[in-house]
């Protein structure tokens, strides 16, 4: 137990204090993030992301959900949220494109701070955490549902998974890939982030970035709170402790990189090339869009 009463200080010194708003008569809403408590079991909240049409992950957002995280860890009756998509078909379609788009350097170091801060918040909270991914999850969707504890997918030949920054001329940054790695491991991380490749549902469940795979969106909420009830039934201070003794390595190690992690994303995204690949992306939706 001492190695644990040494990590956990330490850990919690580094998180950011909380949004204020707290859940009143069981609700909360911070900017494109909606919350309540699980009509059936109010230790588990459940969060969904609302920023139609594809929960780009916006500095907004980012913000909005890292708030979100904070604020649940203060409700002492909360043992852990569901993490899900208000509207199903799409649970995340990853980091908003516009946000790195013609954009300066203040406003890009602005913008990724926010990613930094958020992967930290969702991957070191002591809380549990289980996806209910009711769409498709590329790029940082994926990152959002390999930072929980627990992931649950609808099976449809639409939806997909993975980490493809490679299909849009990016890198993935390293603390996407441990997170990711975690998962499927380290030949697989190193093979599909090189391919961008995105998984169908069932083999993202063969190689472990998936754990449960249902058939419909209301069978992904309903095998999500059952696995979150699963974790919370486990004594919290003995799973909290576990978990963050398991993931104290990586997020000390970040601490320690985030500057340099900076650098690489604006050196990435800077680049002419980077700037073409997104500008055709760009008017790609534009098009689709319009149509």
């Amino acid at each position: 137990m001492s190695l644990l009463r040494k990590i956990t200080p330490k850990l919690l010194s580094t998180v950011r204090l909380a949004s204020t708003q707290t859940l009143i008569d069981g609700k909360m809403t911070i900017g494109p993030v909606n919350t309540s408590l699980h009509p059936e079991n109010d230790e588990i909240a459940v969060v969904k992301l609302s920023a139609p049409p594809i929960n780009a992950l916006s500095k907004n957002m980012l913000r909005s959900l890292e708030s979100t995280v904070k604020s649940l860890e203060q409700e002492e009756d909360v043992k852990g949220f569901i993490l899900t998509s208000e509207k199903p078909g799409i649970f995340s379609a990853g980091l908003d494109i516009f946000s790195m788009y013609g954009k300066n350097r203040e406003e890009l170091t602005e913008f990724w701070t926010s990613v930094q801060d958020l992967w930290k918040a969702l991957y070191g909270t002591p809380l549990v955490t289980v996806a209910s991914i009711n769409g498709t999850s590329p790029a940082g969707g994926c990152l959002l549902a390999t930072c929980c504890d627990h992931r649950v997918m609808v099976n449809h030949p639409k939806f997909n998974i993975g980490l493809n920054e490679t299909k849009l001329g990016l890198v993935a940054p390293l603390f996407f890939v441990r997170a990711y790695q975690n998962c499927i491991g380290p030949r697989l991380t190193e093979r599909h982030l090189n391919l961008g490749t995105l998984f169908d549902v069932e083999t993202a469940q063969k190689i472990g970035l998936v754990d449960d795979v249902v058939k419909s969106a209301e069978d992904c909420f309903d095998k999500s709170f059952e696995r979150a009830e699963e974790y919370c039934e486990i004594i919290d201070k003995a799973r909290s402790n576990t978990k963050l003794l398991l993931r104290s390595e990586t997020l000390e190690w970040f601490e320690g990189y985030r500057e340099k992690d900076l650098e690489l994303f604006l050196t990435c995204v800077q680049d002419p090339m980077v700037q073409n690949s997104l500008n055709m992306y760009v008017k790609m939706l534009q098009a689709k869009s319009k149509k």
